[in-house]
């Protein structure tokens, strides 16, 4: 990818990256500072456990999509070691049809679920709304249905770039 489309797809992938080594040291210092607080003050700080859940979540999604633009991520792949070799090109491509199905779908209702905790106001902790740390689910979802289905569309062109061999 050139020009203009391939400096956004570099863009969107380096944001990706900063995001997850933010959320992560951010994790790990207030997960220090808690410890500390604790064993040295005999204190914490009770918003700091809710925070640390939710950005759980985030580094999970974060690291999910970052698996999904590179195809690497966690098969259960029996069929393709059952059926000769002809035939992995399509049997990905319907895996690729099928994993952007489903992630629509989990975005779907996940919106669903954001609007909802939008309505009822659910705070996360202090002030802060669970519905905006929890935006992250219709967002991951979304880029790797995208992604998904551009694999999808690259099998159909005959284009889909090879899947990375497993590590033994």
């Amino acid at each position: 990818m050139t020009g203009f489309l391939g400096g956004l797809h570099r863009t969107l992938h380096r944001i990706e990256d900063g995001l997850i080594v933010a959320v992560l040291l951010f994790m790990i210092l207030l997960a220090v500072a808690q410890i500390v607080l604790r064993n040295f003050f005999g204190t914490s700080l009770v918003w700091i456990e809710p925070l640390l859940q939710n950005a759980v979540l985030w580094i999970g999604l974060l690291g999910a999509m970052i698996a999904s633009r590179k195809d690497e991520h966690i098969r259960i792949d029996v069929a393709s070691t059952l059926l000769p070799e002809k035939y992995h090109p399509f049997l990905t491509t319907a895996v690729d049809l099928f994993t952007a199905f489903i992630c629509v779908l989990v975005a779907w209702y996940s919106v669903g679920f954001v609007i909802e905790e939008y309505e009822y106001a659910t705070p996360a902790f202090a002030n802060v709304p669970s519905w905006l740390l929890q935006a992250i689910i219709p967002v991951g979802f979304s880029v790797m249905a995208l992604r998904y289905v551009a694999l999808f569309g690259l099998g159909l062109l005959g284009k889909r770039p090879k899947m990375q061999e497993p590590v033994a």
